[in-house]
């Protein structure tokens, strides 16, 4: 019987009344039948949610006997395979279970990533290696053999940065908003100047292209390859070879509105107009031929990058003609293996070519920022952000398609914030194919993101020991957690961070399974710390003294999600939250629970004498105080890093993204703003008196 589709369901289950060989079967499947949303309670999943998850994972459920078969089938495969699909080796560790469970006799063979051939598993240099195993019955089994090193590298020295939004920090350059020469500029200017060692941005992985756009830098088409929306167009070399001058001329102008209407008359950072003027110049630029020199760096790019980058580059050159959601393309285009998919390519080569070259030309300038980070002092550089997954109609669920799970997206249940859960809209990866495939795609995703990140923050990183998946149509409260093997994906990503010698930030802010942080800990990764959700969480919740901070991990007073601290210290968030309609509880219960809040921390910040200059100001300066003393606080904890949220800097009082919101708030849209809701330059920053005060008190908390 083939394996029942994801949207194939037994008769709908109640929470709680799964049989027996069903749970059992879902156990031997990473398949979880309950979850814990605090220590005290637990909450079965259902019989929907279950059965969905399987059957994404290829596993027939839609009878008892089925049910009976999958199970039987699982327990043989189980028990008598030689070896797992992937196994690890950590370099600082022993011989892996794996291994270690072979037969007495069982002789092992590797072939190693370096074209190297030995007998046995001895020491063995880090990489992807294939071992066959060989037990004295006759019996032989192949399996992935990932060598990594124990741990992730560790930041040089302890160091504090900037955290903005790339595209909200426009300069008299931008075209509309800030792009990769804002960002080589920031690097520069704050390492020289403010003794910044880091400046983390949002991820600039290529968006789903089509008018509107989602702005949201976390629901890409692809995670594996940039956004050439962020180019520097002057800065691409060919542009001073432009033989059109009108038209050079009126791709200005066009510009110089774009950004004028941002910085001077109050419009929003308009992606789509943006990158409608880009394309425009791009297609300029793509006449212009190559020098020799750049020629030959492109063909050694397109050689490197080799299948993804043509998949890519294809999947755009067909959105241009068929749309950009792939589901809806003529059945065989559907396929990237397919004839007529090849046909289509070579019919399109000139586009393409057009994308592929648009790829790498933003690889560049990415890693030119990274280089000029790095040369300027900075000693971690650029903070590159991995999102948590692509969009369900974008590039890699197209060129990728086997290894997401079918009609799912990851999501996360119900808290104490959302009674009704959270859908993401972005597909899960499958932990069985990723396992056969020697987690090839997480290895290549990783390689493209280190070739110019100093760092790379993992955006919710537990997801790399489970993910909260929901099947399509259903609401948030019918889903699951399927489990992936996380030493597996964690020596992934100490293998490639290694080769890169990058930090590696995971943000495990939120509900945290048992064990994730400590884990996470071993292996290197710094976590993330919030100062408002620093609390003694298991004692009298008051706040964390700022020796009991954990040292590893990246403390910052908030982040694109959360309020900036200017509103937070005022109350604005909750008047925000209320217009909008957002809040669960009486406007008046939701400002005194939010001034008790501030005021407990401000007294902390007081008890510590870390309070300047608040005496006899009023308004301004007395908040200007109150935000250095919260990022002296920062300093006076033993965190590896202290991030400065940038818009904190000059009293931005907005949000960049406001959680639980749509249309109804301009997410991802907002310039860099002061107190007043002026936008504010890059080189407004570089005078602006408010930020240097800030830096000022960082600084001195970070040399005292």
């Amino acid at each position: 019987m083939p394996a029942a589709r994801p949207d194939d369901h037994p008769t709908e289950g109640l929470p709680g009344d799964l049989p027996e060989d069903l749970t059992r079967l879902a156990a031997l499947h990473g398949v979880a039948t309950s979850y814990r949303p605090s220590p005290d309670r637990t909450v079965p999943a259902s019989a929907t949610a279950v059965t969905h998850a399987l059957a994404a994972l290829g596993v027939d459920t839609r009878t008892p006997g089925a049910v009976r078969a999958a199970l039987a089938a699982r327990e043989t495969e189980l028990r008598e395979r030689l070896l797992p699909p992937t196994v690890v080796h950590w370099g600082d560790g022993g011989t892996p279970a794996a291994l270690a469970a072979l037969p007495a006799g069982t002789r092992l063979r590797v072939d190693t990533e370096q074209g190297e051939r030995r007998d046995g598993a001895g020491r063995l240099p880090d990489g992807v290696h294939r071992v066959t195993a060989t037990a004295p019955d006759g019996r032989t089994a192949e399996a992935h053999l990932i060598v990594a090193p124990g741990r992730v590298p560790a930041p040089a020295a302890r160091s504090h940065g900037l955290l903005v939004q790339l595209y909200s920090l426009l300069s008299h350059r931008s075209w509309g908003m800030g792009d990769l020469g804002d960002l080589g500029e920031l690097a520069a200017w704050a390492s020289r100047v403010l003794g910044a060692g880091f400046v983390q941005v949002n991820p600039l992985h290529a968006a789903v292209p089509g008018a509107p756009t989602d702005p949201s830098p976390y629901r890409p088409s692809s995670r594996r390859f940039p956004d050439p929306v962020h180019l520097r167009i002057e800065d691409v070399p060919e542009f001073a070879y432009a033989d059109d001058p009108e038209r050079t001329r009126t791709l200005r102008e066009r510009a110089a509105r774009l950004r004028e209407g941002v910085l001077d008359k109050g419009a929003l950072i308009d992606r789509d107009a943006v990158w409608e003027l880009k394309r425009d110049a791009l297609e300029l630029l793509h006449e212009v031929p190559l020098g020799p020199g750049r020629r030959a760096a492109y063909c050694d790019y397109l050689a490197e990058q080799g299948t993804a980058l043509e998949d890519h580059a294809t999947w755009c050159a067909l959105a241009e003609v068929h749309g950009s959601d792939w589901h809806r393309w003529p059945e065989e285009l559907r396929d990237p293996r397919s004839a007529a998919t090849d046909r289509a390519r070579t019919e399109l080569m000139d586009r393409v070519d057009f994308h592929s070259r648009l790829t790498w030309l933003t690889d560049t300038q990415l890693t030119a920022a990274q280089r000029t980070a790095r040369e300027a002092g900075m000693p971690v550089g650029i903070v590159h952000d991995l999102a948590v997954g692509v969009h369900p109609r974008g590039a890699d669920s197209w060129a990728q398609r086997e290894y997401f799970a079918a009609a799912t997206s990851v999501g996360a249940p119900p808290d104490a914030f959302n009674a009704r859960g959270q859908d993401w809209g972005l597909p899960p990866w499958r932990p069985d194919r990723l396992a056969e495939g020697g987690y090839a795609p997480f290895r290549g995703l990783l390689r493209g993101l280190f070739r110019y990140a100093g760092a790379l923050r993992v955006d919710h990183v537990m997801g790399l020991f489970r993910l909260w998946w929901v099947p399509e149509g259903r609401p948030p409260t019918d889903g699951t957690y399927v489990h992936y093997d996380a030493e597996a994906m964690l020596a992934v990503l100490a293998l490639e961070a290694t080769r890169a010698g990058a930090v590696v930030v995971g943000e495990d802010l939120g509900t945290v399974e048992p064990g994730v942080r400590e884990t996470l800990r071993e292996r290197g990764v710094l976590g993330t710390s919030v100062l408002w959700f620093e609390r003694d969480w298991t004692g009298d919740g008051r706040p964390l003294p700022p020796e009991r901070w954990r040292a590893d991990c990246l403390a910052t007073a908030t982040t694109h999600d959360l309020p900036s601290t200017a509103a937070r210290l005022t109350g604005e968030h909750v008047e925000l939250r209320d217009r909008l309609g957002l809040l669960t509880r009486p406007l008046e219960e939701e400002r005194a629970a939010a001034s008790a809040d501030t005021a407990e921390w401000l007294d902390v910040l007081a008890r510590l004498g870390l309070l300047h200059g608040t005496g006899g100001g009023t308004g301004t300066p007395a908040e200007e105080a109150e935000i250095q003393a919260v990022h002296r606080f920062l300093l006076r904890t033993p965190a590896r890093m202290v991030g400065i949220w940038l818009p904190d800097a000059v009293g931005d009082r907005r949000p960049q993204n406001l959680p639980g919101t749509w249309d109804q708030y301009p997410n991802w849209r907002l310039p860099v703003a002061d107190a007043e809701g002026r936008p504010v330059t890059l080189e407004d920053l570089a005078a602006s008196p408010r930020l240097h005060a800030l830096m000022d008190a960082v600084r001195e908390r970070a040399d005292g």
